[in-house]
């Protein structure tokens, strides 16, 4: 059974930088895509960063320069790294695996979620 479980959220000044982390558990990375999405009150869940098993890297066009997305497979885990928070960053951060790529950043692309992890971003 496969089982996402993120942490390194917390509240930090804007300017501050964060690292998310995604445990994953009981998973396959061959050919699949693994991604954050993340998802403010009252908002859709929305596109952050997904990559390949094989390395390839894609970005919400508004978060590319500010966010990393790095897979750890030796360690089964997924990273987020972001840098420069802004207000408008603060979310539920979601990971989420098992994506064909066909779509890398679909929500609907990918079979498994995780709980999250809250990013609170002041002012």
């Amino acid at each position: 059974q496969v089982q996402l479980v993120e942490s390194g959220g917390g509240s930090v000044q804007a300017g501050g930088s964060l690292r998310l982390s995604c445990a994953a558990s009981g998973y396959t990375y061959s050919s699949r895509c693994m991604g954050w999405f993340r998802q403010a009150p009252g908002k859709e869940r929305e596109e952050v960063a997904a990559i390949h098993s094989g390395g390839s890297t894609w970005y919400a066009t508004s978060l590319k320069g500010r966010f990393t997305i790095a897979l750890d497979k030796s360690k089964n885990a997924l990273y987020l790294q972001m840098n420069s928070l802004k207000p408008e960053d603060t979310a539920m951060y979601y990971c989420a695996a098992g994506g064909n790529c066909r779509r890398p950043l679909s929500q609907y692309d990918y079979y498994y979620w995780g709980q999250g992890t809250q990013v609170t971003v002041s002012s």
